[in-house]
């Protein structure tokens, strides 16, 4: 009587009860799951190739010229001509950091590359240039894991990968040291 009381107590099932049943367990899962397939989805190809603008395109063509033949300061102004007009350009960024780069100063490469990968994270060039300004710089380590991401997204045989490859079996650039960095103490001795 007591096992009877108990399972009446929630009243007469309907019908539909076990269906009703498994669909109130289950929806909050497949809500779940649509949601996050649909961020997924849609954050996979946000702002990764955004369009550019004709202008920035032909600045950074020019800049490009400049650069070919040496005239790292006059590139590096249309590059930043260029980024004034489109400052979403991942290849703004990129050109900057070449010519930071030819222009010895690494550090600054290296920003300009982050930049571009911030903008496009899977960039060979960009990768290739930061793990080439790093291996100039001295960071050896880091270069390597530039040249394994690469690898990873293109295979040993692309450009970017051997470019890379080959900047880090150079080494380290030396640096030169100006004559008075290292000025000798003068050394007074009696005779």
């Amino acid at each position: 009587m007591i096992g009877k009381t108990i399972m009446d107590a929630g009243g007469p099932r309907a019908p539909h009860g076990r269906l009703w049943e498994l669909l109130m367990r289950y929806m909050p899962l497949g809500l779940a799951l649509s949601l996050l397939v649909a961020v997924t989805g849609s954050a996979g190809t946000a702002g990764v190739s955004q369009p550019s603008d004709p202008r920035a395109k032909a600045l950074i063509e020019t800049g490009r010229d400049l650069l070919g033949r040496g005239d790292i300061e006059a590139a590096t102004d249309s590059f930043e001509a260029a980024l004034a007009v489109d400052p979403g350009n991942p290849a703004t960024f990129l050109a900057l950091g070449d010519a930071a780069r030819a222009a010895g100063m690494q550090g600054k490469a290296i920003h300009y590359y982050r930049e571009a990968l911030k903008r496009d994270p899977n960039n060979l060039a960009a990768l290739s240039g930061e793990g080439g300004a790093m291996a100039e710089k001295g960071a050896l380590e880091k270069a390597k894991g530039n040249l394994a991401r690469l690898e990873g997204l293109c295979g040993r045989n692309c450009p970017e990968s051997q470019n890379l490859a080959n900047v880090i079996a150079k080494g380290p650039i030396a640096r030169v040291v100006s004559a008075d960095a290292v000025k000798p103490d003068p050394i007074v001795e009696d005779n």
